[in-house]
This record gives C-alpha cells, structure tokens and sequence, in this order.
C-alpha cells in the first residue's frame, strides 16, 4: 500500500461502562480510592482516506481541535514530525495526552504494513513475560498467599508495595513473600518515591538511610528490583545510591522528557529504566529510550502502559527489545484485575498457564475495540 496516506479525521470515541467492578486505594496514594470498571472510558481514533483507522487510548477533550488542527491532511506515516510539532502544541496530559494519537498514527502505519508492531519494529518473540505489579499495600500474609495463587497460576513474577511506616515492616512483606514461592520466582519491589516533581508527596517519605538499607536487606532475598527509591529530581542521591548497592536500582515512570533519561543515563542514576509512554507522548518518544538505555547498557521495562491499549502497544516494544525482560501488568486480583481493563477490547491477549502473554497476530496494535461498548454520540 502506498505510504501517501493522509489523515482525514481524529475523534475520542466513548465507551459504556458496563459494570463497576469495585474501588481499592493505590499504596501510592493512600485515602485515596482507585476505580475498576468493566468497560467505559475513552479511546482515540485516527482516520484516514485509505480507509484504515488506527486506535489509542482516550486523550483530553480538550486537545482534540489542536490536534486536528495539525494533523488533517498530513501523511499518517510521518510520526516523526508529527511527534515533534504535537510536543509543542499539545499541552502534555499525563495518561490522557497525545500518547493516544501517537499510538493510532503506529497502528495506522502497521495496518498498511500488514504487519503487528513487533514485527515492524524488528522483533521476533512471540511472547513475553509479563509481571503481576500490585496496587494496594496488603499485609504480609495476604501478599504471601496472592503470590502463591499467582505461580500456581504460571506467573513468574510479582512485584510489592513498599509503604510501611518502618523498614522492618517493609522486609517483612517481603521475606514472607520469598518464603513462601521459594528461589524460583522474581520479586521486585517499588517504593514509589517519585510520584512528587516536588518535596511532598502523601505517605511515609523515603530519606537516603531508608533507602540504602532497604537496598541492602533486598540483596539478600534475591529481589530483581528496587523501583524509585528516592525523589524523582534527586539524581545525585539515585547516583550515589546505584553506586553502593549491587541490586538493580530501576525507576523513569515519572519523567516526561526525553533530556531527562540523557541526564540519568549519564549520572548513572538507574541500572533499569522504566519509561511510559502516556506520560511521554507517546511511542515515538519511547522508542528513543530503548535505543538510549542499549547504548548505556541498561535494562529497560516500561511503566504500565495505563492499563489498557497502552498496555499492548508497550508488549509490542518489549517483544521487539533485546533488553527488556519483563513487561509491567497491573494486576492485583479479584478487584484489580487486569482483565478489567483489558475488558475494552474484543480480542485482548491473555497471561497463558505458563506465565507468559503472547502477541497479538493482528496487523498494527492487534487489537479491537468491543463494538458493543462504543456510544455513538
């Protein structure tokens, strides 16, 4: 097919919501509640004279005009510059920016292709391993019996809360999730200590002595990761702190510009970093970082994605990565589920008994919306 396709349209199409499943707060955010629904929310969609619509997550309504402003009548295939000029025009909405129309323009250009983004990005594995990234702090007993169910189930890997008021309260968790699914399961574990660009965030607030012994303790229990143990602009500390630990010490989900990963690749603030690409604009820009941490000898596993088409479109950049070995799911059972989210799409992939996702066969993205959903306004 001709690359001179053109766009022709941009709308956010609205889903209904079919049944609220349930609220749990986030240990990132406590006293606050996190919904779980089956179905509603947003997508976007990309429309173009060939015919060939591309589909991201929902974005703001009020980037709509701007984006078409820009984007009708230019060439889908030029992500590029498209990428470029909407970072300037388009105010940066995390998880409800112009990821969504990034992700379309790639599901168009794979579309036209006849081939899943995995495909086209150069990649050949058919499945990756995706790892249960849990939401609510829970106690040690309740965690310890989830990550049972979970490798029972064929999961390969977990990943803790840390946000007790005390450290050994912290290790605790842990050692009771180490004890009962043994060597033969990876553990990570998120602090999540920079959800703030400032010096206040809710919670029990990490100082560099919490952060180095906790580093310290984890070593111990084989855990893979740290994930941001300190301030997210507290890049000396981050050095310092990668420095004097052996544990991977992983974080990236909070930082929106792509100067920002160039800093941190040259202080050495992250063994591991954890890019998303709703908070960065989109799939063009991510890419970038994976090309970036391979030439700073970095692991890469992307932040989760919002859970839904950006969960996908991130399975498609680990599927095409040599150095990402996991892939983020939010999935913290009965209530936070992943299903849930997956629940928009008619043909979403599923976590098979052997703990791996495959990859969707479809051209572009792979997946389909449930037309069931879809409000026509």
């Amino acid at each position: 097919m001709s690359g001179n396709i053109k766009v022709t349209d941009v709308k956010i199409v609205n889903l209904r919501t079919v049944k609220h499943v349930g609220d749990i707060e986030p240990a990132w955010s406590p006293g606050r509640m996190s919904p779980f629904n089956i179905g509603g929310g947003s997508f976007t969609e990309v429309q173009t004279d060939a015919g060939i619509t591309g589909i991201g997550p929902g974005m703001h309504p009020m980037l709509v005009d701007g984006v078409k402003e820009y984007l009708v009548g230019r060439s889908a295939f030029a992500v590029e510059d498209h990428a470029a000029a909407l970072n300037y025009y388009s105010q940066n909405i995390h998880y409800q920016g112009i990821a969504g129309v990034d992700m379309a323009l790639w599901d168009i250009i794979g579309k036209a292709a006849n081939l899943p983004l995995y495909k086209l990005w150069g990649g050949e594995k058919e499945k990756i391993i995706p790892y249960a990234s849990m939401v609510v702090l829970s106690t040690p007993e309740e965690r310890a019996e989830q990550a049972v169910s979970l490798q029972e189930q064929g999961w390969k890997a977990m990943k803790l809360r840390l946000h007790y008021e005390t450290l050994p309260e912290d290790i605790e968790l842990v050692e009771a999730v180490r004890s009962a699914v043994g060597p033969d399961f990876t553990i990570m574990v998120d602090a999540n200590q920079a959800q703030s660009s400032g010096t206040w965030q809710p919670g029990v607030m990490w100082n560099y002595k919490r952060a180095y012994e906790t580093a310290i303790e984890l070593q111990e229990l084989d855990v893979f990761w740290l994930e941001e143990p300190l301030a997210r602009y507290n890049y000396d500390g981050l050095a310092r702190l990668n420095a004097e630990v052996e544990i991977r010490i992983a974080g990236g989900e909070n930082n929106p510009g792509l100067h920002e990963f160039v800093q941190m690749c040259e202080m050495d603030t992250y063994k591991l970093l954890q890019p998303e690409s709703m908070v960065m604009n989109g799939m063009t820009n991510l890419r970038k970082i994976g090309n970036l941490a391979e030439l700073y000898n970095k692991e890469l596993v992307p932040h989760h994605g919002g859970g839904n088409i950006g969960v996908i479109a991130h399975q498609h950049l680990v599927a095409s990565w040599r150095h990402a070995p996991f892939m983020e799911l939010l999935h913290d059972p009965p209530i936070g589920h992943y299903k849930h989210k997956f629940s928009i799409m008619a043909n979403a992939p599923e976590v098979d008994s052997d703990g791996y996702m495959p990859l969707p066969t479809g051209p572009g993205i792979g997946v389909e919306i449930d037309p069931d959903l879809i409000i026509n306004n």
